[in-house]
């Protein structure tokens, strides 16, 4: 069974919760800046984190930056409660690896 689309209120609920990340293009997003040193365990760190949700994101890095974006393909591509917890875990992995979210 797919995995149902957040409504509006649920959205605008957890980005209450999720500091930097935006809805853009359709998908939930956010950019990390962080030392270029501590880029390549913030990502190794987040594909473990993906592997555990059985959920993944389309990742970007640029020198001290990693950009994430997140949305659910067997909900249509929607924004669904799967995207909201994993930008929970990447926000707590950001953290812990020196990432700060892009102002």
């Amino acid at each position: 069974m797919p995995t149902p689309p957040l409504t509006g209120a649920e959205l605008d609920s957890a980005l209450a919760g999720l500091p930097g990340w935006s809805v853009r293009d359709g998908s939930l997003t956010a950019t990390f800046t962080a030392d270029r040193t501590a880029v390549p365990g913030l990502y190794a760190a987040v594909a473990a984190a993906e592997d555990d949700a059985n959920h993944h994101a389309a990742i970007r890095i640029l020198y001290g930056t990693v950009s994430f974006a997140l949305n659910t393909h067997d909900a249509g591509g929607a924004i669904t409660g799967k995207d909201t917890a994993l930008a929970t875990r990447i926000t707590a992995l950001a953290a812990q690896h020196g990432a700060s979210p892009a102002r």
